[in-house]
């Protein structure tokens, strides 16, 4: 294994230790609301969501520190959504439809921005 590639998993590893790690949104009522009231209350930290996280139309501007879902996301129809911020995987697909992301990237572009296991949907 060449020595950047133990670097970079090492470091990765670092990482993924100083995330918070939420098994799902469920455990917020599925509103997304009370995540955030929630992670303002810890200071903002990074954190990842195990499970899908469906975020359709709800009128979010930001994911703020999310790096992680475990399944799919959803943000289908989010008008006032400018960028995926700190977001690096998504464990299965990922639905930009009816976004400004979807008008201003191509596919291509977003996986080189996150890591996306299943199709990416910009239309």
């Amino acid at each position: 294994m060449k020595i950047e590639n133990i670097i970079r998993r090492l470091l990765r590893e670092q990482q993924e230790e100083q995330i918070l790690k939420i098994p799902s949104i469920k455990f917020f009522n599925n509103d997304w609301n009370i995540l955030q009231k929630f992670l303002e209350s810890q200071g903002y930290p990074r954190y990842s969501i195990g499970g899908n996280l469906s975020l359709s139309e709800a009128k979010i501007e930001t994911l703020g520190n999310l790096v992680r879902v475990e399944g799919n996301l959803d943000l289908y129809g989010n008008k006032s959504f400018q960028s995926l911020g700190n977001l690096e995987y998504v464990g299965g697909w990922l639905d930009l439809s009816h976004t400004p992301l979807s008008e201003k990237y191509t596919e291509d572009d977003i996986r080189k921005m996150v890591e996306v296991v299943g199709n990416v949907y910009l239309y």
